[in-house]
C-alpha cells in the first residue's frame, strides 16, 4: 500500500467546545461538561480546566474539587448529534473514503488526491467558519500514524509525519500511546523493561514472543514501528446499539427496575427506527451494588425493533435474572443489526 496518504481529523474537546459556541461568554473559563448525580462522570472538560487536572471519565465529583471554580454542565447529547452530523457532512465532501468514528473524529484516504494537505487545511476551515468549532489533524502514510499526529499538538494542530518520523518523534512515549495497547498491556511492558515505543520496537522479537506470546508480541512491535495497513472503510459496520443507566442510588425490587428499562427500550427502539435497523439478538446489562455485571441475552427466529417487541423480552430476561442485590446500572442492547428490508423501512417510515 505504497503511495498512502490517510488523514486523522479529530475535533477539539467536541462536547465542551459545542456548549460554548452557544455559550460565548464561558471561552476563557473552566468548563466541564458532565452530570449531576453523585456517580456522575466527566464527558469532557476545556482545556483550561485540563490544567487543573480534570479529564474525560474522572468522576465528576472529583474534578470540581480539582477546580472548584469551573463552570458545570450537563451534557446535552442530541444537540453533539445533530452539530456532529453537520461536521461530517462537511468532512464526507471532502474524500471519496471517509471511515468515521464516534461523533468528533473520522479517518479520510486522501491518496488520490492532488493536494492532500491543502485539502485538509481547507476543510478545518470550513468546520470552523460552519459551526465555530477547531479541529486538529494528523496525516501520514497509515491510519496509526494519522491518529497519533493529531493528538500531537491539540488544539488546532496540523502535523504531517511519515512512518519514520512518527517512530524517532514518540521513541521515548509511553508504550500507551498508540491506540490497541491498553492500560494492563503498558504495564506489562513497563515491567519487563519494554515501557516506550522506542525500547519495544527495538527489542529483540523473540524476548517479546516469550513474553507475550507470538501473535500478540509480533502485534505490538508493529504497533510500536507505527505500522499499520488496515483501509479506511467508507461504512462502519454497526452490530449493536444499546442504552444504558447508571442510578444515582443503587435501586431494589423489579417494579422500578421494569419502568426504567421501559424507558431504556423506548430509547433504543426509537434510535433503531430513526436508523431503520433491525435485530434478532436482545440482551439486557445489568450491574449490582457490589460492581458484578451480569448478562442475559436471547435471539429470536425474526429481527425486530419496534419498542413492542424487544420491551416484553427484555423485562421477562430481567424478571428470570431477579437481581438478588440492589442494581447500580441496568442497560438494554439488541445486537445482530441489519438494515430493514423494504417493506419494513415503509413500515419505520410510518412510525417516525
Amino acid at each position: 500500500m505504497a503511495g498512502r496518504c490517510i488523514a486523522h481529523l479529530d475535533m477539539d474537546a467536541f462536547y465542551v467546545s459545542v456548549e460554548l459556541s452557544r455559550r460565548p461568554q464561558l471561552r476563557g473559563l473552566p468548563v466541564i461538561v458532565a452530570g449531576s448525580g453523585p456517580r456522575a462522570v466527566v464527558t469532557t472538560a476545556s482545556y483550561e480546566a485540563r490544567k487543573f487536572g480534570v479529564g474525560s471519565a474522572m468522576p465528576a465529583a472529583r474534578a470540581r474539587r480539582l477546580c472548584p471554580d469551573a463552570v458545570c454542565l450537563a451534557p446535552d447529547f442530541p444537540y453533539y448529534r445533530e452539530v456532529s452530523r453537520e461536521v461530517m457532512a462537511l468532512v464526507r465532501d471532502s474524500a471519496d473514503a471517509v471511515e468515521v468514528v464516534g461523533l468528533d473524529e473520522a479517518y479520510l484516504d486522501l491518496s488520490d488526491l492532488p493536494a492532500p494537505h491543502a485539502q485538509m487545511r481547507r476543510l478545518a476551515l470550513a468546520i470552523e467558519r460552519r459551526t465555530g468549532l477547531g479541529c486538529s489533524i494528523g496525516i501520514g502514510p497509515n491510519k496509526l500514524v494519522a491518529k497519533v499526529a493529531s493528538d500531537a499538538e491539540k488544539p488546532r494542530g496540523f502535523v504531517v509525519l511519515t512512518q519514520e518520523q512518527a517512530r524517532a518523534r514518540f521513541a521515548d512515549a509511553a508504550c500507551g500511546l498508540v491506540p490497541g495497547i491498553g492500560p494492563k498491556t503498558a504495564q506489562r511492558l513497563r515491567d519487563c523493561g519494554l515501557g516506550t515505543l522506542g525500547r519495544l520496537a527495538a527489542a529483540p522479537a523473540d524476548e517479546v514472543a516469550a513474553r507475550f506470546g507470538a501473535r500478540l508480541g509480533a502485534a505490538l512491535q508493529s504497533r510500536a514501528r507505527f505500522a499499520d495497513d488496515s483501509p479506511v472503510t467508507e461504512l462502519r459496520k454497526v452490530v449493536s446499539e444499546s442504552r444504558e443507566t447508571t442510578f444515582d442510588r443503587d435501586i431494589s425490587g423489579l417494579d422500578q427496575l421494569e419502568v426504567v428499562l421501559s424507558e431504556l427500550v423506548s430509547t433504543l427502539c426509537s434510535a433503531l427506527a430513526a436508523q431503520r435497523r433491525r435485530g434478532r439478538t436482545i440482551g439486557i446489562k445489568v450491574r449490582l451494588d457490589d460492581f458484578s455485571t451480569h448478562t442475559r441475552a436471547r435471539t429470536l427466529p425474526e429481527p425486530v425493533w419496534s419498542a413492542d417487541r424487544v420491551g416484553p423480552v427484555a423485562v421477562e430476561l430481567l424478571r428470570r435474572f431477579d437481581p438478588a442485590r440492589p442494581v447500580r446500572l441496568l442497560g438494554v442492547r439488541v445486537a445482530g443489526l441489519e438494515e430493514s428490508r423494504p417493506e419494513a423501512a415503509r413500515q419505520l417510515t410510518l412510525a417516525l
